[in-house]
């Protein structure tokens, strides 16, 4: 097991990638603690199969784009376990949005979500980590960083600059230990995605150079990669698990007006 006795935290942990991060962890040993903002159920859910696991889980409550809420998240933390190994920064909006409509409350609540929470999700487990010999943090952005996508502006710019975070992240707490590494999704078979359009994986997977979206699950090699020993000299990187869909850029236009439509008005649920 490559996470054994581990502790991880998890932040939008209660459905999609990040349940599916939290199961892959626990299977390779490690002790996870299960935020979530709005979704107790899915965090129940995900908790007892941690638990099944064989492995100790831990659900936190909190909005991770306001800082007392992270505050009092990782002081929660730090009463159940004597140290964090390992924080993944999963928690995010897509904040659909045709360009011109564009609000400064949907701007604010994607990037204070996806980037501002990010930011201080990081220095909190900084601060841990320095105090119990160093760790690992992970990021999750999205293909969209890497090229415009119709409609999703906020989202797009939030998640690039996680790619800056990362790299200034690294630099900065490379000398206490801590190594800091984002990984970025395809067209992925979650929930909501798969609400937005039902066609979803016949749309995304025919622009997809491998044929097909991803499923949850195959973005826990990555992660548990950035978590482990096996990636120990390696920090301030961005990489794409996205099916070669960044290389080749081809976007479904009619499926990104169709979602940005049927948000219109609305926020993306948090985890």
């Amino acid at each position: 097991m490559r996470l054994l006795e581990k502790n991880v935290l998890i932040t939008g942990a209660s459905k999609g990638i990040g349940r599916a991060l939290a199961l892959g962890c626990a299977r390779e040993g490690a002790n996870v603690v299960i935020n979530y903002h709005t979704d107790r159920e899915g965090a129940e859910a995900t908790a007892a199969e941690v638990r099944a696991l064989g492995r100790v889980a831990l659900i936190v409550k909190a909005d991770v784009g306001k800082v007392r809420e992270v505050e009092r998240m990782f002081a929660r933390a730090q009463k159940a376990f004597p140290r964090l190994d390992v924080l993944i920064n999963n928690a995010g909006l897509t904040g659909w949005s045709e360009l011109f409509a564009t609000t400064e409350a949907k701007w604010d609540l994607v990037l204070d979500t996806n980037l501002k929470g990010t930011f201080f999700c990081s220095l909190a487990a900084a601060r841990w980590m320095r105090e119990t010999g160093g760790g690992a943090i992970i990021n999750i952005s999205t293909n969209c960083a890497a090229l415009g996508v119709k409609n999703l502006v906020a989202y797009a710019t939030s998640k690039a600059g996680l790619h800056g975070l990362t790299k200034q992240l690294a630099v900065e707490l490379a000398p206490v230990g801590i190594r800091v590494n984002t990984f970025a999704p395809g067209p992925i078979n979650v929930d909501r995605n798969l609400h937005d359009d039902p066609a979803y994986r016949d749309v995304w997977g025919g622009v997809v150079p491998l044929g097909r979206t991803g499923e949850p699950e195959e973005m826990v090699g990555p992660a548990v990669f950035f978590a482990s020993a096996e990636s120990s000299y390696v920090t301030g990187q961005v990489f794409y698990a996205d099916g070669g869909w960044s290389v080749q850029g081809r976007i479904p236009v009619a499926n990104m007006e169709k979602a940005a439509k049927k948000h219109r008005g609305k926020s993306a649920p948090k985890s």
